[in-house]
């Protein structure tokens, strides 16, 4: 194997470590329904899972995806929502903030 090939293999091994490093760091950020902001407002990755006693006006239609506050493609399954900037939302997910999308 010639040196040139044997550099050119170890930088795309590394650089495809990284790459794989930092998807599972994303990964391992979503937002925890034990968050206290999260858990303030009643956030559950499942709409359906809903407290609700103390959320009576939630309907199990209410999905983040299809919130106002959400900021990524509605068919993701995971996104962004402006409350949590930084731990992706359950697009399934629900929280007292819900506004419908205009």
């Amino acid at each position: 194997m010639k040196s040139s090939s044997r550099r050119t293999f170890m930088l795309t091994l590394a650089a495809t470590g990284a790459a794989v490093s930092a998807t599972g760091a994303f990964a391992e950020a979503r937002l925890d329904e034990k968050d206290p902001q999260a858990a303030a407002l009643g956030y559950v990755a499942d709409s359906a899972k809903a407290d609700a006693k103390r959320f009576p006006k939630h309907d199990n239609a209410q999905l983040c995806n299809g919130c106002a506050l959400w900021q990524s493609k509605p068919t993701d399954t995971t996104g962004n929502c402006a409350l949590f900037p930084g731990k992706p939302v359950s697009a399934k997910g629900w929280c007292s903030a819900w506004a419908k999308k205009a």
